[in-house]
């Protein structure tokens, strides 16, 4: 390729004049084809670009288009869309029996003014984009309920906290709290166990597991502790232990023949300090 530009361009030094009028190599391109045209200014400093109006067809219907001559087809679907209300993805552009690559340029394929272009849908096209449109969908709804059910496990966390703080104060908790906790733990794995995920997402919903198992053990051995006899000293108020020092002795009395028992009194205290006597 590099010694088909130096040809041509000593053919065209071979027949210039000497005027400096001859392209310079450096300001030449060769686009898809083979063509050999002058470099694309970037910038747009130099000469204006040509604007060309091409009928593309879709359908029955006829679209007349301006747009720059030297614009991609790319650029060509995205004025398309507008008018079409097809995503440039889906579209299809052939010109002169051939499909164009979105990324061709309309000077290279010989697009010129009053050209026609033919538009299809893409079928193919429009079925992957939406089944890529559904899968994002239920990423983000997955994603979503994880972070819910991660709130509300961090609200249930909180009162495990509580209920362990009082367990360790009191020596133990009332077990209808452990049971209500525990069942709405049991709730969270069943919605967790709901949430369809994929990828990256399993790894999440793993962890949220891990976490609502982790409590309910907790709660567990809470109700275990509940279960164990606990000793009372320490936890009788100073009232009933004040009372409980005056306590009345009560004499033994032999019990006789016929006699009924004696019945004590369920304000009197009967202690094991029993008086004796000679």
């Amino acid at each position: 390729m590099n010694s088909k530009i130096n040809s041509m361009f000593s053919m065209s030094n071979n027949n210039s004049v000497g005027d400096g009028g001859s392209p310079n190599i450096a300001d030449l391109e060769v686009r898809p084809g083979g063509m050999l045209v002058q470099k694309r200014d970037m910038n747009g400093s130099s000469q204006s670009i040509p604007t060309i109006k091409v009928r593309v067809k879709y359908g029955s219907s006829y679209r007349e288009i301006q747009i720059s001559s030297q614009a991609s087809f790319g650029e060509l679907k995205k004025m398309l869309a507008e008018s079409t209300g097809l995503y440039p993805q889906d579209q299809k552009l052939i010109f002169k029996n051939k499909e164009r690559d979105s990324k061709a340029y309309l000077d290279a394929a010989r697009v010129k003014d009053g050209s026609k272009i033919v538009l299809v849908e893409d079928i193919e096209s429009r079925e992957r984009r939406c089944l890529e449109m559904l899968k994002n969908a239920k990423f983000e709804k997955a994603s979503k309920s994880l972070a819910e059910i991660s709130l509300e496990v961090d609200k249930l966390a909180g009162q495990v906290t509580a209920l362990e703080a009082r367990a360790s104060r009191d020596g133990g908790v009332p077990e209808v709290d452990v049971d209500d906790l525990t069942e709405m733990f049991m709730a969270k794995l069943v919605k967790l166990d709901g949430v369809l995920v994929e990828g990256d997402l399993k790894l999440q919903r793993r962890v949220q597991v891990r976490r609502v198992q982790k409590h309910i053990e907790t709660l567990d051995a809470l109700k275990l502790q509940n279960s164990k006899p606990r000793s009372n000293v320490g936890k009788i108020p100073w009232q009933q232990q004040a009372h409980s020092s005056r306590q009345i002795p009560i004499i033994p009395v032999q019990k006789q023949q016929g006699q009924q028992p004696l019945r004590h009194s369920e304000s009197v205290v009967v202690t094991t300090q029993w008086e004796t006597f000679d």
